[in-house]
């Protein structure tokens, strides 16, 4: 199993051929959900594992959802990992599973590694210290042996890969404990980074205004002390702080490369890898440290790429991956999105589970579904028909189980798995994504609202998914190697202090004839300046205007969610009734998902939407 780009698209490849990136995982997974989903068509599945004996959640207290593995120094009980495995290969022999180890340290391991912990202000220790070698190496021991008795087992040929975790909800936060580590291993490293940063006494100083401080005496901030104003941090002021946000993030970049590359050399190369990180596009405080997916995206060992979809779970909304997906796959890296999405078959953990929950913990809010099986089928819909449209994988994520256990849900994820096979080698389809939006994963660095502002700017991704057009997502630092050839309409959002390149490629998009506009926390700018606006936040009717004057397709003219791009157009709606979508070439259109009308080389189809429904297109232009 590998990672190969394949027409430019990440592609998950299977005995040297294309296979559905599509998986399915569960925290409380039993055995006849498991053979449900392989019924279904899908034997990709992800198991939890963990080497520590503490929960995913320092701040709600849960516990883990497992028994520890790791009991000391090469003491290990892997029956957990044994039940799970037992339970996927009985209910699916052909299973190609990917373990997912937590690799927070054990109680035991802290209070004998008192000095590799996180030391709070406090004089108390806390889990692991992100700064720790030996933490790394010892982890990474004990990773080692998990996977040596895997190998040993009658399940070797069904293990394909680990993904990696750590940290706050297994997703490489900063536990709150953590942000501020008070110990000298943190210290020392952020020395060591500056010193390669700044090289000299004299340009650090420049940097942090403070004629006093020298390589070998500067320290970190301590961001637990910040609170937040409402206003960005000036330019070349207050270097320390985003020296600190930047320091961090490159840490837990830096640790998660590690470990796969401890995995890739174990397996030579044979198991996959992946990881969560990179939330610059949602989650916006900057103490989590996730600014570093640019980093990330240079780590060899690294195959694929994870985050939830966006937490506005309402229907009517679109629910984008929290980091910049086009810019993951122009670095060769496959995104698979955590489709954890309620349903009316959503039940609360404490039922489920009632010795994991604290009380009064994912009881209500997001922990909830839809009342409606008929909303619960329109939002996996759109979870399937965001992945084909934008050619990227995911993982049903039955929390607690039986989420999706009706027919009708479940002929979702067979189908999302059939349409993929089926219509892959289908001919070019004539679509281009004409609008690349570009975004700076270090703008919450310069916010001193600790995120707040930043929310304020990137809540623009509401309106970019309703505007009728589709968008290729950019982080900053790819700027310079964007391939603009058939983009008409770029938004640099949240981009400022242009340096001398980023002047000269936004120069040359102009010059081509391509629209460009960049909003930072003054306003928006037009044509290099030639057209200024106090305005921030957009509309998507204010934004479709401006596509439209620019050239960009747009395929609907109602504020909806739509997707389009690899043969695929879909409309998510809420209010239903008659839609007109417009194609951008004359196309032979059919539904697949419900075997309804064909229609043969039109450029324009009108259809009735039920209410809250998701319609799902395939289109092939007409040669």
């Amino acid at each position: 199993m590998e990672i190969s780009v394949m027409k430019g698209v990440p592609t998950l490849l299977v005995d040297g051929r294309p296979y559905p990136p599509f998986a399915y995982m569960s925290y409380l997974g039993e055995k006849p959900y498991y053979q449900k989903i392989a019924d279904a068509g899908v034997h990709l599945f992800c198991i939890p594992a963990y080497l520590g004996d503490r929960g995913i959640n320092a701040n709600s207290g849960i516990r883990p959802f497992r028994n520890s593995i790791w009991k000391g120094y090469r003491q290990y009980d892997f029956s957990s990992i044994e039940t799970d495995f037992k339970k996927v290969v009985e209910a699916d022999p052909h299973a190609m599973i990917i373990v997912r180890f937590y690799l927070d340290a054990p109680l035991w391991w802290e209070e004998s590694n008192p000095g590799e912990a996180t030391l709070q202000k406090d004089g108390t220790t806390f889990r692991q210290s992100f700064y720790s070698k030996k933490w790394q190496d010892e982890t990474a021991g004990a990773l080692l042996d998990c996977m040596d008795w895997i190998s040993r087992s009658p399940y070797a040929k069904n293990f394909v890969g680990v993904h990696v975790a750590a940290g706050g909800t297994e997703e490489w936060f900063f536990h709150r404990q953590q942000q501020d580590d008070h110990s000298p291993l943190r210290t020392a490293q952020f020395r060591s980074w500056i010193a390669k940063k700044y090289r000299n006494d004299k340009n650090l100083q420049h940097a942090w205004k403070d004629p006093d401080v020298t390589l070998t005496s500067c320290a970190p901030s301590e961001i637990g002390l910040e609170k937040p104003e409402k206003r960005w941090r000036r330019p070349g002021e207050e270097q320390r702080i985003v020296d600190t946000f930047t320091f961090q993030s490159e840490t837990l970049a830096d640790n998660i490369a590690f470990f796969c590359k401890v995995v890739k050399k174990k397996s030579r190369g044979r198991l996959l890898t992946g990881a969560f990180y990179g939330y610059h596009y949602f989650l916006t405080d900057p103490k989590a440290g996730h600014g570093a997916l640019a980093k990330l995206l240079k780590c060899p060992d690294l195959d694929y790429i994870s985050s939830p979809n966006d937490y506005h779970r309402v229907a009517g909304e679109d629910w984008p991956p929290f980091a910049a997906v086009a810019s993951v796959q122009q670095h060769g890296k496959l995104w698979m999105a955590e489709n954890d999405t309620r349903t009316h078959l959503t039940t609360l953990l404490k039922e489920k589970a009632p010795g994991i929950p604290p009380p009064g913990w994912y009881e209500s809010g997001v922990w909830v579904g839809p009342e409606k099986p008929e909303t619960s089928l329109a939002l996996l819909w759109k979870n399937a028909a965001r992945m084909l449209a934008y050619g990227y994988g995911g993982w049903w994520f039955d929390m607690w189980g039986g989420w999706f256990d009706s027919p009708e849900l479940l002929d979702v994820i067979a189908k999302t798995n059939l349409f993929y096979t089926s219509f892959r080698n289908a001919a070019d389809n004539g679509q281009n994504t004409e609008v690349a939006v570009v975004v700076d994963e270090a703008l919450s660095y310069r916010d001193a609202s600790l995120g707040q502002l930043t929310g304020e700017m990137l809540r623009n991704r509401y309106s970019l998914g309703k505007t009728g057009a589709p968008y290729d997502l950019f982080l900053r630092s790819d700027l310079s190697s964007l391939k603009s050839k058939a983009y008409k309409f770029i938004w640099l959002l949240g981009v400022d202090g242009l340096s001398k390149a980023e002047t000269e490629k936004i120069a040359k998009w102009e010059k081509s004839g391509i629209t460009v506009m960049r909003t930072t926390e003054t306003g928006t700018v037009f044509s290099s300046g030639a057209q200024k606006s106090a305005q921030i936040q957009w509309a998507p009717g204010e934004l479709r205007s401006l596509y439209q004057a620019a050239g960009v397709h747009i395929y609907v003219s109602s504020n909806e969610v739509c997707y389009a791009g690899n043969g695929w157009v879909s409309l998510h709606t809420v209010s239903g009734g008659e839609r007109t979508i417009y194609l951008p070439v004359r196309s032979d259109v059919s539904d697949p998902a419900r075997s309804g009308f064909t229609a043969s080389g039109v450029d324009s189809i009108t259809v009735t939407l039920q209410p809250n429904s998701t319609l799902l297109l395939r289109v092939k232009p007409v040669r």
